[in-house]
């Protein structure tokens, strides 16, 4: 790689180590007019193996359509240790049950939530819009045409998703005590899917500053 373009590699590097949400190419297009798509792209793609060869303590990983540099997940535990007085707020068994109805199901209104879960959902859906995982997508056209709701970019970006398409299997949901026994006509997703949402789930108690989450959230 000629001088030029390992310049460009460090301020990208550099550009995803300060920004605590994932930087899309559009962002970087701003900065770095004269780089087509395709050579940012794979300048990103360098930053990803020389972490990967090296086994360095951070990691590039594609999240909610954009690049966001994370902590390796090999370190978590003792990422855990260091930041053991700063907390992450748990998501509560509820709003994990609703949360994954609305994103299997979206759009969805709180009636068919509540016909699920089999209780009375206000709160839980109050808690998950003021979080902003979840948001209203319009109106169902029934008498009182009440709200529809579906996930967000923040949802992606709490589970460390790509997309929607690696949500993981109901199934998984039950193996972290989230009991949807109503699920089971939902399609099934991506194994793998279910391991990254696992770990998140597990690892909410570490920090919640961007540079410092590990790569498994």
């Amino acid at each position: 790689m000629d001088e030029q373009l390992n310049n460009y590699k460090s301020a990208i590097e550099a550009l995803l180590f300060v920004s605590e949400k994932p930087v899309v190419l559009d962002q970087l297009k701003e900065v770095f007019p004269e780089l087509k798509p395709s050579q940012i792209h794979d300048l990103i793609k360098c930053i990803q193996e020389d972490y990967i060869n090296r086994e360095a303590g951070m990691v590039v990983v594609e999240i909610a359509g954009g690049f966001q540099m994370l902590s390796n997940s090999n370190a978590a535990g003792y990422i855990r240790a260091f930041y053991k007085t700063k907390t992450k707020e748990k998501l509560s068994r509820p709003a994990l049950e609703s949360l994954a109805i609305i994103a299997y199901k979206q759009p969805t209104g709180r009636a068919e939530v509540e016909v699920i879960r089999g209780v009375n959902s206000d709160g839980t859906i109050a808690h998950l819009l003021n979080k902003g995982l979840i948001k209203i997508t319009g109106r169902k056209e029934v008498p009182g045409r009440p709200f529809l709701y579906g996930t967000t970019k923040e949802f992606l970006e709490y589970f460390g998703l790509k997309s929607l398409e690696d949500l993981p299997k109901i199934e998984e949901f039950n193996q972290l005590g989230v009991d949807l026994p109503q699920m089971e006509q939902l399609p099934a997703q991506s194994e793998q899917a279910g391991e990254q949402i696992q770990e998140q789930t597990a690892g909410q108690e570490s920090s919640g500053q961007s540079r410092t989450m590990s790569a498994e959230a």
